[in-house]
C-alpha cells in the first residue's frame, strides 16, 4: 500500500515522496483514514513507527490547501527536541501548500516565534511551558483550534506536565477533533483521554507474533565494570557497520565526561543534556544529522527527539530507570523500518533494576554476562576486528600527555601554575607553602628535576659565606618576584 491509496492529497503525497516517503507504516494506515473523517483517536505504537505523520497528514489536509491565517491546529510535545523535529516533518508533508508550522518552545527568545505568529502561522508545535507562557501573555490565541494533538503523552505524564495539559485543553474549544499518540499507555494518560475526547478509538499497530520490544533492533546486555566502560565502549564504535551512534547517560555530568573521554580518544562526539544552551543542543543535533557528528551522547531528557533514521547504534551507558525508558532509549534505532543493535551495560549495583526490566518486557535477559574490554565474547557478538583497541590510531600518544589532567584537571592546573612561579615555596607565607607541597609531592623526584634554576643554587649552598642568610634573602626576593610576574 502506498500514501496514494489513503485518500491523501496529491500535494502531500508528491512532498513525501521527494524524500522518498512512499509505503506508509501499520500505524500510519490505521489512523489516517480515521483522523481524516475527523475521528478522536488515541493512536499507539512502538517508537519510530511513524506516529508523527500519523496525526500530521490528517491535521495538514483537514485544514485545506489554503487555510486562513491564525492557530488552527496545536500539536502538545513533551521536549524541546521532539517539538523541532515533528515541526520539521509537518512542514516536509506541507511544503506543497500555503499552511504554515511554527515551532513554540523555551530555551528560545520570544520573538522570532511571537513574528511567525503573527505573520499567520496555521499549525502550532509546542512545548507545554512556553505554549501557555505565550497563551497568558495573550501573544497566541487558542480560540479557533480546531485539531488538537497530544504527542508522547506518557513522557508528559512522566514530567509533571498533565496540569500545563489540562490548563491548555480549557483553553481550546470544546467542539475539536482531538488525537493523543504515545508508544506506553499508562493509566493516567487514558483517564486523560476519557476527560478531553469523545469516543475515541484504541489503535495499538503491532504485528502479532512480535513481543514487546521491537523485533528489529538487536538487544545485548552486559555486565560491566564502570572503569572499563570507555574501553568497551571505545572498541564498540569500531564495530563492523557502525553508523551513527547514540549513548545515553544517566547525568549531564557523565554525558559532558563521556564526550570529553571519546574525543581524546580519537572519537567525532557532541553532546545533548539539560546543562547546555538550547542553541549549543540545537547545533549538537544538526551535526549529529548531517554526520559532521557520529557520536551523539545524551540524558534521557532528549531520548524523543532524537528522531534520525541511520542511526545503528544505540548504548546504554547506565541502565535506564524502567521499561518505558528503555524502549525510548534503544528506539533511536531500528527506526523506519531499520534494523538496529542495543547495547546495555549493567553495572552491579543495578542488577536488581535491569532484573525488573527485563521482567517487564519479556527478553529473557535476567542474568547479563560479565564482560570486559579484553572478553573474546564481545568481539564476536558486535563484529568488532580482532585486536582492535579502544583508541583511534593517532589519538594514543595525545591522551597519555593528557592522563594527568583527565585524572585531576583543577589540581593539575593549580600545580602547572605554581610551578611557573617557582621560588614562591619559601618563607612566602603559609599559605604558599601549603599549595606548593601537593605539586611537589603530586610529581614527585620529577617534580625538582623540572625547576632546574634552582639546583644551582643547592649546590652552591655550601661554599657560600653566610649562605643560609643570603640564601633566605635570594629565595625571598626570587619568590616574590615571581609571586609578581605570576599576579
Amino acid at each position: 500500500m502506498t500514501f496514494a491509496e489513503l485518500n491523501i492529497d496529491q500535494d502531500i503525497v508528491d512532498a513525501l515522496a521527494s524524500k522518498g516517503i512512499i509505503e506508509p507504516f501499520p500505524i500510519q494506515t490505521q489512523t489516517i483514514p480515521l483522523g481524516l473523517e475527523g475521528q478522536d483517536i488515541i493512536g499507539q505504537a512502538k517508537t519510530g513507527t511513524g506516529k508523527t505523520l500519523g496525526f500530521g497528514i490528517p491535521i495538514l489536509q483537514r485544514l485545506g490547501t489554503e487555510p486562513t491565517p491564525g492557530v488552527k491546529a496545536v500539536v502538545v510535545v513533551p521536549t524541546r527536541e521532539l517539538c523541532i523535529q515533528v515541526a520539521e516533518d509537518l512542514e516536509l508533508a506541507a511544503s506543497n501548500r500555503a499552511t504554515k508550522v511554527v515551532a513554540i518552545y523555551g530555551g528560545k527568545a520570544y520573538e522570532g516565534q511571537v513574528e511567525a505568529l503573527k505573520d499567520g502561522a496555521q499549525v502550532v508545535v509546542a512545548t507545554p511551558g512556553r505554549l501557555l507562557d505565550l497563551a497568558q501573555q495573550r501573544l497566541i490565541s487558542l480560540g479557533e483550534v480546531s485539531e488538537m494533538v497530544l504527542d508522547e503523552a506518557d513522557k508528559m505524564l512522566d514530567l509533571g506536565f498533565l496540569p500545563d495539559i489540562e490548563k491548555i485543553f480549557s483553553r481550546v474549544p470544546e467542539v475539536r477533533h482531538t488525537m493523543l499518540f504515545s508508544a506506553t499507555m499508562p493509566g493516567p494518560i487514558i483517564a486523560l483521554a476519557r476527560r478531553f475526547m469523545i469516543r475515541p478509538i484504541h489503535i495499538r499497530a503491532q504485528d502479532p507474533d512480535e513481543g514487546l520490544t521491537q523485533a528489529n533492533i538487536k538487544h545485548i546486555v552486559y555486565r560491566a565494570h564502570s572503569l572499563d566502560k570507555d574501553e568497551v565502549i571505545g572498541r564498540i564504535l569500531q564495530a563492523a557497520g557502525r553508523g551513527k551512534t547514540v549513548i545515553f547517560t544517566r547525568t549531564k555530568r557523565a554525558a559532558a565526561r563521556l564526550v570529553e573521554e571519546l574525543t581524546d580518544r580519537g572519537f567525532p562526539a557532541a553532546a545533548v543534556h539539560g546543562d547546555m544552551s538550547q542553541e549549543a543542543r540545537e547545533k549538537s543535533m544538526a551535526s549529529f544529522r548531517a554526520g559532521k557528528k557520529e557520536i551523539l551522547i545524551a540524558t534521557d531528557v532528549a531520548a524523543r527527539g532524537i528522531d534520525v533514521d541511520d542511526v545503528t547504534h544505540v548504548i546504554n551507558h547506565t541502565v535506564p530507570d524502567d521499561h518505558d525508558a528503555y524502549l525510548h532509549r534503544v528506539g533511536r534505532t531500528g527506526r523506519a523500518g531499520k534494523t538496529g543493535i542495543a547495547v546495555t551495560f549493567v553495572d552491579w549495583d543495578d542488577l536488581h533494576k535491569w532484573k525488573l526490566i527485563d521482567k517487564a518486557l519479556e527478553m529473557g535477559i535476567a542474568e547479563p554476562l560479565e564482560t570486559y574490554s579484553s572478553s573474546p565474547h564481545l568481539y564476536t557478538d558486535l563484529e568488532i576486528p580482532e585486536g582492535t583497541k579502544g583508541r583511534l590510531p593517532g589519538s594514543h600518544a595525545p591522551a597519555v600527555r593528557d592522563a594527568g589532567a583527565r585524572s585531576g584537571e583543577r589540581r593539575e592546573r593549580g600545580g602547572r601554575d605554581r610551578q611557573r612561579s617557582r621560588g614562591g615555596s619559601g618563607s612566602g607565607g603559609a599559605a604558599t607553602d601549603r599549595e606548593a607541597k601537593p605539586a611537589a609531592e603530586q610529581h614527585g623526584h620529577d617534580g625538582r628535576a623540572d625547576r632546574p634554576a634552582h639546583e644551582p643554587k643547592t649546590e652552591a649552598q655550601p661554599t657560600a659565606d653566610g649562605a643560609p642568610r643570603k640564601r633566605r634573602r635570594r629565595r625571598r626576593r626570587g619568590g616574590s618576584t615571581a609571586e609578581a610576574a605570576a599576579q
